[in-house]
């Protein structure tokens, strides 16, 4: 059993050396003059947006709404796609089946009180 593990052991020992061999290396190379230091240059440092010049600040703060409704909307998504298939072998699930899916929408109930409690659910 333990040889079955070393193979996963040597995977995680690679994907962490190649990220920290190549953050030495970085390291390392400024030192020796490979790449050096380089002043900044206000025109690379612009933001560009498809050759038009920007106006105003270039990190607008968008509203949090966004976010909050898309998740909520990924949420729902996410609860159908698991009630699908319930529905397919509701008689062969029985009691036990009928109980898993009691509590399960009973979570998604309760976060929604929770959320509209919150009133996330309202557009600011």
């Amino acid at each position: 059993m333990l040889h079955e593990y070393g193979h996963i052991a040597v995977l995680v020992i690679i994907a962490l050396v190649f990220p920290a061999g190549a953050l030495v290396q970085s390291w390392v190379f400024q030192f020796v003059r490979v790449r050096p230091r380089v002043s900044s240059d206000p025109v690379k440092e612009d933001t560009y947006e498809c050759g038009m010049v920007t106006r105003g600040s270039s990190l607008p703060q968008f509203n949090f709404g966004f976010y909050v409704f898309a998740l909520l909307f990924l949420l729902i998504d996410v609860e159908i796609v698991f009630l699908f298939p319930w529905t397919l072998v509701f008689e062969e699930a029985g009691a036990a089946g009928l109980l898993k899916v009691v509590i399960f929408l009973a979570t998604f109930v309760v976060g929604g009180l929770y959320a509209w409690r919150k009133r996330l659910l309202e557009w600011r």
